[in-house]
């Protein structure tokens, strides 16, 4: 008689503890997402040992034991932005070190398809979910709270990057306070004229920032001219200089795009006009991602620490005792060759 093979055995939690030499509940612990912490030593030979037997956590199962599963979700406008991909490599380092995954949609800055994202995710029981697009003033938030509402029934937690959103969680990054302090440092430099590129209005981050800039750059002596709105995309803003050249910039105009991106897209405008940044027209921005510094003339900016932005959001959704009086992340004036001053 023909022996029958056996399909092997699917290794085990036990199996891993018991290779690893710790106890079962510290290998749950590692794999299976828990808050709690574990030395390294202790998370080292636990994953260590369940790479070697191949094993991987039941994810629908523990969804349908604890009524959440493994999974953490974030909403961003547009992944493309290197704002929101500085955000989710936070969010995504965090996650990992509680054993989590990410699941990542994207809206557009559409309130209905935000809506329609986060039932979807809610389907999947993640055990909290970011909003990282910043909160908008207008429209009905009645079935975006409905939505969370469900959510929060069901075990997950919801939270905010920004304010905008009181009713929630939030992790609140100080976008006043920093582009006040731009403001004030731009006319420091002697600029006493100023554009600003923003979003259309209603888009909190944005109306902050605008409106802090304001303050610090006119309590000094300088004056904010004329403000165009647009999106928050680098076409948006290569678009509005556009259309303030159109318009006409003198000499020794400082422009403020609202966020960096925005910038990046008004300085290609400038130089398409042939006119010279830095030299002629200043221009600065907010957030301060890589690619401000990787472009000629370097790009001056407001320093956001984005991947612990995106950290703290993650520590936010998934830890009971996270304090939401948590004081605003502190943002620094960078000040780089495209603001040289005037003499």
């Amino acid at each position: 008689m023909c022996a029958v093979s056996q399909p092997p055995r699917n290794a085990t939690l036990h199996d891993v503890a018991r290779l690893a030499q710790v106890s079962l509940a510290t290998a749950s612990r590692v794999l299976n997402g828990s808050t709690r912490a574990v030395a390294d030593s202790y998370r080292e030979k636990v994953q260590a040992a369940a790479a070697e037997l191949g094993y991987t956590a039941n994810r629908s199962a523990q969804a349908t034991a604890k009524g959440t599963s493994a999974t953490v979700a974030l909403l961003v406008a547009d992944i493309a932005d290197p704002y929101f991909g500085e955000i989710a490599a936070g969010v995504a380092s965090a996650a990992e070190e509680l054993g989590l995954m990410v699941n990542i949609a994207m809206t557009d800055r559409d309130p209905c398809r935000e809506i329609r994202a986060v039932r979807e995710l809610r389907g999947q029981r993640p055990r909290g979910l970011i909003l990282a697009a910043s909160r908008t003033t207008d429209g009905d938030p009645s079935e975006l709270k409905a939505e969370l509402a469900l959510l929060e029934a069901a075990g997950g937690r919801a939270v905010a990057i920004g304010g905008g959103a009181p009713d929630l969680r939030s992790v609140r990054v100080d976008n006043h306070g920093g582009a006040e302090a731009l403001g004030d440092a731009m006319a420091a430099l002697g600029y006493r004229r100023s554009i600003v590129l923003a979003a259309d209005g209603g888009i909190v981050t944005s109306d902050d920032r605008v409106a802090g800039f304001r303050t610090g750059f006119e309590r000094a002596g300088g004056s904010v001219s004329r403000i165009y709105r647009d999106g928050l995309t680098r076409e948006a803003g290569h678009r509005a200089m556009a259309a303030a050249l159109a318009d006409g910039v003198e000499k020794g105009t400082v422009v403020f795009g609202v966020t960096d991106v925005v910038a990046l897209g008004a300085l290609v405008a400038l130089r398409e006009a042939g006119r010279s940044v830095g030299a002629d027209i200043a221009i600065a921005g907010f957030d301060d991602v890589p690619a401000s510094r990787d472009v000629t003339p370097n790009l001056t900016s407001v320093h956001v620490p984005l991947q612990a932005v995106g950290s703290e959001a993650l520590r936010a959704a998934v830890d009971p005792d996270w304090s939401p009086d948590a004081a605003p992340l502190s943002v620094s004036v960078r000040v780089r060759e495209s603001t040289p001053g005037l003499q």
